[in-house]
């Protein structure tokens, strides 16, 4: 992970190109139902976090149900949402939580990609499981992009039933954390087991 100060010299160097990393329209909107600057309880270090606005999943007992309805919210653009980051270099990077994010995942692909290019790290939360989105992404560009774009997967609904307090960064025992890329990797490495051992499967990256 860049220190401070290693990371506040890359954005300034990758200012004047950011607009090349980022495909697509520059302005595609994202419909959030809260922008979370500063969080050190959704992953591995100092995040970013955006709360999107929609989820077809509304998990009984899910902890956001505001966040349920496809109405309602507030709409940035992705330069919005960028230039709010680039603001705190202590950042690691974002996580994308819901929501489902994987509803506007063009979007939230451009967002990762220009985060990558700063040397910051992604973590994605989502209600469906990886093996449902890889076989949506072979017709839905925006999750092939959001998933390629993505480091470390939580995947699952919320399952009240199996609802767990002690393990970090799931609601649920279903739930997993999937690296995709070497950094997810080391995401994933950066998360405490719980005292009782491994309560959650988690699942490294291999070439």
């Amino acid at each position: 992970m860049p220190d401070y100060w290693e990371r506040r010299s890359r954005l300034l160097r990758n200012a004047a190109v950011r607009q090349e990393t980022v495909t697509g329209d520059p302005e595609e909107q994202l419909q959030l139902a809260a922008v979370v600057t500063e969080s050190i309880v959704d992953g591995p270090g100092l995040r970013f976090v955006l709360f999107t606005q929609g989820c077809p999943h509304r998990c009984p007992g899910c902890h956001n149900p505001q966040t349920h309805l496809s109405v309602g919210g507030t709409f940035y653009s992705v330069n919005q949402i960028l230039y709010r980051y680039d603001e705190n270099p202590a950042c690691r990077g974002v996580t994308f939580s819901g929501g489902e994010p994987f509803e506007q995942a063009a979007a939230l692909a451009q967002l990762a990609q220009a985060v990558h290019a700063g040397a910051g790290d992604v973590i994605v939360y989502t209600g469906y499981r990886l093996e449902q989105l890889r076989r949506r992404a072979g017709t839905d560009a925006g999750i092939h992009a959001l998933l390629a774009a993505t480091d470390l997967l939580v995947d699952g609904p919320y399952v009240q039933e199996k609802r767990c307090l002690g393990a970090p960064m799931v609601g649920s025992l279903n739930q997993r954390l999937i690296a995709l890329s070497p950094r997810g990797n080391l995401l994933l490495d950066d998360i405490p087991l719980t005292p009782e051992g491994e309560a959650v499967k988690r699942i490294h990256w291999t070439e």
